[in-house]
């Protein structure tokens, strides 16, 4: 893709972006909807830069990975319209494997814990995600290296599914409908994000919703969601939220998986 094709592509994604979050808030002021709380909305903005400003070494770290493991394969997949819609399905089938990991594997959710640490829920949720994650997330994608697809072909489906993905963060938007299920919806994600005892863990997919239904893990949005974490609230200092958890984690701290059983699951974060 041309230099300046992709350099405007990147100012009309951001210019959604913004357009988009204004757009909520204006909706959510109209319909006396408390979504957007000053101190909540500045730990977004606040752990979203930390995450951006990493952002370039992050992306060439996994260049770096991806063409190294090109280097290795003798396998080579043309890339066309046939196959970026295949590569596209793939990787966004992986995604859902690295995100459910993300929530099974302790040392993992110590990285992904920044993104469910808000109790509300709104478009700035979404780009509130892990620096360090970044850096460990090119592993799961090797494999579709070695099968012969492009770093380029790669990176660029994940940019596409995580761009879909911050839409997906609102409560502006009800249930779709036959969609429900398929693709991932506000209402789906909705449940990913809630503390209910019947959400928690549930709804991993990315822009899919149908790896939840193959791999048994979708819920469907019934009661009222509760947002957060159910270990309770960890405040609003940006670095505390990125780095805390894997922090206690590497330094012995008491770090542990949130404890999910009956006496916490359904519980609102305080």
């Amino acid at each position: 893709m041309d230099f300046h094709v992709s350099e405007v592509i990147a100012l009309l994604a951001v210019a959604a972006v913004v357009v988009a979050a204004f757009g909520e808030l204006i909706w959510a002021r109209r319909n006396d909807i408390d979504t957007y709380s000053p101190k909540e909305t500045l730990a977004s903005l606040g752990t979203a830069a930390i995450n951006r400003a990493g952002s370039a070494l992050s992306l060439g770290w996994k260049f770096l990975v991806f063409e190294f493991f090109e280097e290795l394969t003798p396998l080579s997949i043309p890339t066309n319209a046939a196959t970026a819609v295949i590569g596209f399905l793939l990787a966004d089938m992986v995604y859902y494997w690295w995100h459910r990991l993300s929530h099974e594997i302790p040392a993992l959710w110590t990285l992904h814990f920044v993104h469910h640490s808000s109790p509300e829920y709104n478009l700035l949720v979404a780009p509130r995600l892990s620096a360090p994650a970044n850096f460990v997330s090119p592993a799961l994608f090797i494999p579709l290296i070695l099968i012969g697809f492009t770093p380029k072909l790669i990176t660029v489906s994940l940019a596409v599914g995580l761009f879909y993905q911050f839409f997906i963060h609102t409560e502006a938007v009800g249930r779709l409908g036959p969609l429900e299920g398929w693709i991932n919806t506000p209402s789906a994600h909705r449940v990913h994000h809630g503390t209910n005892r019947q959400y928690i863990d549930k709804n991993y997919g990315g822009a899919l919703s149908v790896w939840d239904r193959i791999f048994g893990t979708y819920e469907p949005e019934v009661e009222k969601v509760r947002y957060g974490v159910t270990t309770g609230h960890w405040g609003y200092n940006p670095i505390r939220l990125q780095f805390g958890p894997l922090w206690m984690l590497l330094t012995g701290g008491g770090w542990t998986r949130e404890k999910k059983n009956a006496e916490n699951m359904g519980t609102s974060p305080s």
